[in-house]
């Protein structure tokens, strides 16, 4: 199945006196075809034996690509809310950066317990590829419900009732840390 792919998508580049707020001073620089959706191909395996590919995780490795000095440009509604296609690829990489375990760490009993410095240091990350038109807020808000999301997968796939718990802490998911696993399975 071919990957769907963003049209004319619109990219900002900050001078080098402009401010987030200000986006007079943010110069359009052209489209670029970034995927709405770049999957990792992954396998798994039925209770057959057999094995089926899935979709895997979403990566946006090309927004990664993109030149540090380039931005992707979200617009916002009346509420505040992302619109058009570009809220779409934003809203993929706010699952992204809620799924890092560095800068979002799951061993906090809740989103409000998770430090500021933590949150603010996702939103700059936020902020380095998309020139957003979205509150800070709105943001902050979403990325913790994705947050939340991630944390809930996390322990409806690992957190097996029949399980000991010495058996929960030796089998850490890919891409989570040992020490915040040993934490989030302690709760």
């Amino acid at each position: 199945m071919r990957r769907r792919r963003l049209r004319n998508l619109s990219i900002v580049q900050n001078t080098p006196n402009s401010e987030e707020g200000n986006s007079e001073q943010q110069t359009v620089i052209g489209s670029s075809n970034v995927p709405e959706t770049l999957d990792e191909p992954a396998e798994f395996q039925t209770e057959s034996g057999g094995i089926r590919r899935g979709r895997g995780r979403t990566l946006l490795k090309d927004l990664y690509d993109l030149n540090p000095v380039e931005r992707v440009k979200v617009r916002r509604n009346s509420h505040g809310q992302p619109v058009g296609s570009k809220a779409r690829l934003l809203v993929g990489f706010l699952g992204i950066v809620a799924r890092n375990a560095n800068m979002l760490p799951i061993n906090y009993e809740s989103w409000h317990h998770v430090p500021d410095s933590n949150k603010n240091q996702a939103l700059e990350n936020i902020k380095d590829r998309f020139a957003l038109e979205v509150l800070d807020d709105y943001v902050k808000k979403t990325l913790g419900k994705k947050w939340r999301d991630h944390k809930s997968t996390l322990k409806k796939l690992y957190f097996k009732k029949d399980i000991s718990l010495e058996e929960k802490l030796k089998n850490v998911p890919s891409g989570m840390l040992r020490y915040q696993w040993e934490d989030a399975v302690r709760f």
